[in-house]
C-alpha cells in the first residue's frame, strides 16, 4: 500500500438556484474567470495610476482600460473555445458544429485563449493609438492570476490530472476516466495521479505573477517595453512545456501504442499537445527579450 491524498468531495457548482424548468448555477470555474479579470483590472488601474513607474506618459486612460476589458473578455472566451475546437478536438465538431457554442459543457484552450488576448490587445492599440509594447506589458503582469486561479478550479472539477503516480502528494480522483490507469498495480489500491493542475496554478500563476509584478512594480521594467512581455511568454511556455510531463493527455491523442498522447512522435520520445502549442511562445519570448533589449539600450553619456 502506498500514500496517496483522497480527492475532497467539492461539488463544482458554489451555488445553484431553481426557477421552474431552469437551473442558475454559479460554477467554480466561471468564478475562477471572473475573479481573475477583476484581479487583473485592478493590477492594471494600479500601473496606470502611478506615472512614475513609466518613461513618458502613462499609455492608457481609466476609461480606456475599461472598454479594453469588455473586449478582452470576449477575446479569452471566443478564443479559448476556437482553440479548443481547431487544436484538441476538430474532427468531433466539425460532425458536431452546433455543440462548438456549448461552452457550459466543458472545453476550453489556454493557447486559444492567449490568441484571443493578443488579437484583441494589437486591434485595440492600434485602433486608439496605444504603444502596442506597453500596453502588451499590462497585460502580461495582469494575466498569471488569472492562469492560476483557473487552474485552481480545474482541480476543484476533478477535470485536466495528472498521469499516475505512486508520489506521497498524489491524488485520488473520481470517476471512470480518472480511474483508468492500464498497466496500474491493483494491489495498491485506487489510482492516484499528479496533481498537475496544482503544479500549474503554482508555476504559471503564483510563481510567474510574483516574478512579473516584482519587476514592474519594484524594478523599473515597464519604463524598458517589451521586456515583461517576453518574461511573459517564456516563463508560461517554459513552466507549461514541463508541466506536460506530468499531465495526462487528452483522451482523443491516445492510443494504445501511444499512451502518453504525443503529437509529434520521435521514437518512444515525443510531444504533447500542450508542449507543441507552447513551443512558439518559448521561442516569441527569447526573441521578444532580446528585441526589447536592445531597444532600451540608455546611451553611455
Amino acid at each position: 500500500m502506498f500514500l496517496a491524498i483522497s480527492f475532497p468531495a467539492i461539488s463544482p457548482d458554489i451555488f445553484s438556484v431553481e426557477i421552474g424548468s431552469f437551473t442558475f448555477a454559479l460554477r467554480w470555474y466561471a468564478l475562477g474567470y471572473l475573479v481573475g479579470i477583476a484581479v487583473g483590472w485592478w493590477i492594471i488601474a494600479r500601473a496606470i495610476s502611478k506615472p512614475a513607474l513609466w518613461r513618458g506618459d502613462v499609455p492608457m486612460t481609466r476609461t480606456q482600460l475599461e472598454d479594453l476589458a469588455t473586449w478582452a473578455i470576449v477575446g479569452i472566451v471566443v478564443g479559448g473555445r476556437l482553440g479548443y475546437v481547431l487544436f484538441y478536438d476538430p474532427a468531433y465538431f466539425l460532425q458536431n458544429p452546433l455543440d462548438i457554442p456549448k461552452i457550459w459543457t466543458g472545453g476550453m484552450s489556454f493557447h486559444g485563449g492567449f490568441l484571443g488576448i493578443i488579437t484583441i490587445t494589437w486591434l485595440y492599440a492600434r485602433k486608439h493609438g496605444i504603444a502596442v509594447a506597453k500596453l502588451a506589458d499590462l497585460m502580461a503582469i495582469a494575466a498569471p492570476i488569472g492562469i492560476g486561479l483557473v487552474r485552481i478550479t480545474n482541480f476543484i472539477n476533478a477535470e485536466l490530472w495528472g498521469r499516475p503516480t505512486t508520489a506521497p502528494w498524489g491524488v485520488i480522483f473520481p470517476g471512470d476516466a480518472a480511474q483508468s490507469c492500464p498497466g496500474w498495480d491493483a494491489a495498491l489500491g485506487a489510482c492516484a495521479r499528479h496533481p498537475s493542475q496544482l503544479y500549474e496554478a503554482i508555476l504559471e500563476g503564483l510563481l510567474l505573477a510574483a516574478i512579473l509584478l516584482t519587476l514592474a512594480f519594484r524594478r523599473g521594467w515597464l519604463k524598458r517595453p517589451g521586456m515583461l512581455t517576453g518574461l511573459f511568454f517564456l516563463g508560461y511556455g517554459l513552466s507549461r512545456f514541463f508541466v506536460e510531463i506530468f499531465r495526462q493527455a487528452d483522451a482523443q491523442f491516445i492510443t494504445p501504442d501511444n499512451p502518453w498522447g504525443h503529437v509529434i512522435r520521435l521514437g518512444e520520445w515525443g510531444l504533447t499537445m500542450g508542449q507543441t502549442l507552447t513551443l512558439p511562445m518559448i521561442v516569441i519570448g527569447v526573441a521578444t527579450l532580446i528585441w526589447a533589449a536592445r531597444r532600451n539600450v540608455v546611451p553611455t553619456p
